[in-house]
């Protein structure tokens, strides 16, 4: 899926946390929150699109998702956080070049041609990844060599970025053809930003291949590039950009805009980001992987960020002038996005509750962030009870319904969107904050539980209070509105 992933350092965010964010961009996918127990965990896992049959591990962990509410295709649990505080997004849709494809084909489904033979199934892809790995690893790094060894058994269909966190350390992992892959521990006073194209800039093959201490990769993957020719660098210097991934035109429109947007906002004055001396454009392909913030960043700015569509430049499509270069870019916040989460694993309160999601349901740029905590034994109603049938008893829809009322009249609503935004996330910190102190004096974990009922009932409040406010405007705004003094 197109979607748009943001990583957070420990030493780059406001509290110490890590935060890993994604945009999951599907085509208007229902999605809901739940929590997985380890008793409704198979112990066999089929792929509804590409039909490998997985044996899983014993003993998984309990943990969050985010799945499909119509499981036609598959589950695609998208972004979640286990019982070990150890958080997943899963995936982000990457690019590559035909040289690596032909070096390394996708295993992609092929059913029988003929009676008699069997099918061939495919590999893994963004479908299976959050249930194959999630339930059965303690840390982000035991997410990396999971997943790696998933690939190189399996294979995978599609080219895929994948992030975990966990309390001290995120690791980013990308796909390289249909077996190989490569991964990066991501400093921690770094924010990383990846929109859609291979990301990693630099890489220490050495490291990778040796201790392992902060890169790790397929174990071949040197012989792999050496034998099929792939390394065009110059000078010596390993970018793994320019051998694994792409530099199409089409980049320079959906992808590169997005990584200049956000780094733009995280480094405003280390780079020239306008002007004929610029250093990074929106069409620029060298755009740094990771930035060190001119400031420490908290979850409201990555909120901001993922929901962003321009502004403040020529290019947003809700600008009122007509700069010419309006909505020529693919913006962040898109309308067919699913789910937004933030994971956050924070190294302060109780150890049970340190992992909390942040869940914002459709378009980004209209949609509010909720924080919910994520090791408790099921999610309110108002966030799991999602049907197919619109309803506004419940986040998804409702924020859904929110989103396409407020678009058509973005100059009437926006005010009321943002102090929306703002009223629900300095009301919802505020019971997380209680919550903490109430979990940390008792030992009473079961208290998050309860936490989540209020959250829940505060996004119930607020949204339907917007709601109103946003019906009115745009009732007001309708092309049949007439007067009897307009006469």
């Amino acid at each position: 899926m197109s979607c748009t992933t943001l990583l957070v350092g420990r030493k780059a965010s406001n509290d110490g946390s890590t935060l890993i964010a994604r945009t999951d961009d599907g085509h208007f996918d229902v999605k809901k929150l739940v929590v997985v127990e380890p008793k409704d965990q198979p112990k066999k896992y089929k792929s509804v699109i590409s039909h490998v049959e997985i044996p899983l591990p014993e003993k998984p962990l309990r943990y969050t998702a985010c799945p499909s509410v119509d499981l036609k295709d598959g589950i695609w649990a998208a972004t979640g956080i286990n019982e070990a505080n150890v958080g997943i997004t899963a995936t982000e849709t990457i690019t590559t070049n035909p040289r690596v494809l032909a070096a390394d084909p996708l295993v992609v489904y092929q059913k029988a041609k003929k009676r008699g033979e069997k099918d061939i199934p495919g590999g893994i892809g963004e479908e299976d990844i959050v249930v194959l790995v999630l339930p059965y690893i303690k840390s982000a790094r035991e997410g990396v060599l999971r997943l790696g060894a998933l690939l190189e058994q399996y294979g995978t269909y599609e080219s895929n970025g994948i992030a975990f966190n966990d309390e001290k350390e995120i690791w980013w992992m990308e796909t390289i053809g249909g077996h190989h892959w490569m991964a990066r521990r991501v400093p921690d006073e770094m924010v990383v930003v990846m929109p859609n194209q291979f990301g990693q800039d630099s890489f220490d093959l050495k490291d990778a291949l040796g201790a392992g201490k902060n890169h790790l990769c397929s174990k071949d993957l040197k012989e792999f590039i050496e034998k099929n020719h792939l390394d065009t660098n110059q000078g010596g210097v390993f970018n793994p950009r320019n051998i694994f991934g792409s530099h199409y035109d089409s980049d320079h429109v959906y992808n590169t805009p997005r990584a200049w947007f956000m780094g733009r906002y995280l480094a405003p004055t280390t780079y020239r980001w306008t002007g004929d001396n610029a250093d990074f454009t929106p069409e620029s392909d060298n755009i740094p992987w990771s930035f060190i913030p001119e400031r420490k960043l908290a979850v409201e700015d990555v909120s901001y960020l993922l929901s962003g569509h321009y502004q403040g430049t020529p290019y947003d499509p809700y600008s009122a002038q007509d700069t010419g270069r309006r909505g020529i870019y693919r913006s962040i916040g898109i309308n067919r996005t699913g789910v937004t989460a933030i994971c956050q694993i924070r190294p302060y309160g109780p150890k049970a509750p340190r992992g909390v999601e942040w869940v914002c349901f459709g378009s980004t740029t209209f949609g509010a962030f909720l924080p919910v905590y994520t090791n408790v034994p099921k999610m309110p109603a108002y966030l799991s009870k999602v049907s197919l049938d619109v309803s506004t008893e419940n986040f998804y829809w409702a924020s859904r319904t929110l989103e396409a009322l407020a678009d058509p009249h973005f100059g009437s609503c926006i005010q009321l969107i943002e102090r929306y935004h703002r009223s629900l996330a300095a009301k919802s910190r505020r019971i997380l904050a209680e919550y903490d102190e109430k979990m940390a004096k008792s030992k009473d974990f079961s208290l998050a539980e309860e936490a989540n009922e209020k959250l829940a009932a505060l996004a119930k409040k607020e949204t339907t209070a917007v709601l109103n406010k946003v019906l009115h405007a745009a009732s007001e705004k309708m092309k049949n509105g007439y007067n009897r003094a307009d006469n």
